[in-house]
């Protein structure tokens, strides 16, 4: 399979924490699932921001997938509740066990309290999943009266989406930029990460939420780092801001990979998934490979898939009313492709599980020099 230089033995990383954000519950483990599960198999502090709870969701309940939760598509309040479940179960995957991945929802940081409190993992999985911070700065407070909801989306392109013609009063995409930020850098500034990591400037996939994430994301970054932003808490501007994107090159081939799949041919089959078109116009994220590596060496990252698999895989199966049919390819699936293993959305379009995830690197410039805080744990390009 054509795609990203194969990674060293070790990759360099920060030794400080990683921070994720992302605009509804499953993105994590899409978009930066083997990043979470690296970071936190290598001991390192990780947790999660998650702008919304998905409200807006499309619920998969089919034959070949059933999960009887059909009855939740369109009943925002009840689809939100069982999302946060679904959170916290892929979050227990990820880490490898409750707690070890922090998470709260943006809307639970509360700028008006003096002193920041910290919601713990709880017994129950709707209390984990709204476990907050491992760290009890100022300036925060779960239960804040303002609620963020999913915008929701149109297809507007194959695999590319954008607004929806009604997007409640309470979406995220209404929501200022700078109050979202203000609680995001809040954030940053509590957990004092040295990688907060994100979607690239179009969202992966144009999702208007996956936008605004990534506008807060740069914007909090900022304020973070500003002595004068009204901001609780110790300036913090030390992060690097990781994009997620895919080489294009290996995104053609890793379809071009599952097609040729006699497990996934049979999969099809039965379930009535289709096959992506290896030849169409990909989404934003995908970008060239000459583009990566005219980036330089230390402006893109990436992390192998294969050594926590079952862990993405895991987290996928949790999502189950957005994720099915999560599955990891046999070694002798098909010889010398590079296919971990393979899902589907709700779309029922079957998807390969990359191999590596790739991160466009951007340095703070007010951060001091990464490179001597770093020790080996991965691949860096």
């Amino acid at each position: 399979m054509t795609g990203p230089a194969a990674p060293a033995p070790e990759q360099p990383v920060p030794d400080g924490g990683l921070l994720a954000v992302h605009a509804h519950p499953d993105d994590e483990t899409l978009a930066t699932g083997a990043l979470l599960a690296s970071w936190a198999a290598a001991g390192r502090p990780v947790a999660v921001v998650t702008c919304t709870r998905g409200e807006r969701g499309e619920v998969i309940d089919t034959p070949s997938h059933p999960t009887g939760l059909a009855r939740l598509e369109g009943d925002g309040p009840a689809l939100a509740a069982h999302r946060e479940t679904e959170l916290a179960a892929a979050l227990a995957a990820l880490g490898g066990g409750p707690g070890v991945v922090g998470h709260v929802f943006l809307d639970a940081v509360d700028l008006s309290d003096a002193q920041v409190t910290g919601v713990r993992p709880g017994s129950d999985p709707a209390g984990e999943a709204r476990a907050a911070l491992d760290v009890q700065p100022t300036g925060m407070r779960p239960g804040s009266d303002r609620r963020f909801e999913d915008s929701g989306m149109a297809w507007v392109a194959p695999g590319v989406a954008g607004p929806a013609d009604d997007a409640p009063a309470t979406a995220f995409v209404r929501v200022p930029l700078d109050d979202a930020a203000a609680r995001l850098a809040a954030v940053v500034r509590a957990r004092r990460p040295d990688v907060v990591a994100t979607y690239e400037e179009q969202g992966g996939y144009g999702h208007p939420d996956h936008v605004r994430t990534h506008e807060v994301t740069v914007r909090a970054l900022a304020l973070a780092a500003d002595p004068d932003a009204p901001v609780p808490g110790e300036p913090w501007g030390d992060a690097e801001l990781w994009r997620a994107v895919t080489p294009s090159a290996a995104l053609r081939a890793g379809r071009r990979a599952l097609a040729a799949v006699p497990a996934v041919q049979d999969l099809a089959a039965r379930t009535g998934l289709t096959f992506p078109d290896p030849d169409e116009p990909l989404p934003p994220l995908a970008r060239h490979d000459a583009e990566l590596r005219d980036a330089g060496p230390h402006d893109v990252a990436q992390v192998a898939v294969a050594p926590v698999l079952d862990r993405v895989l895991a987290a996928m199966r949790a999502h189950a009313t957005q994720v099915q049919h999560a599955t990891g390819a046999p070694e002798a699936a098909l010889p010398g492709a590079d296919l971990p293993g393979w899902y589907a959305l709700s779309n029922a379009v079957l998807a390969p599980v990359p191999a590596h995830e790739v991160y466009l690197v951007s340095s703070s410039p007010t951060a001091p020099d990464v490179a001597a805080r770093r020790t080996p744990v991965g691949s860096r390009r």
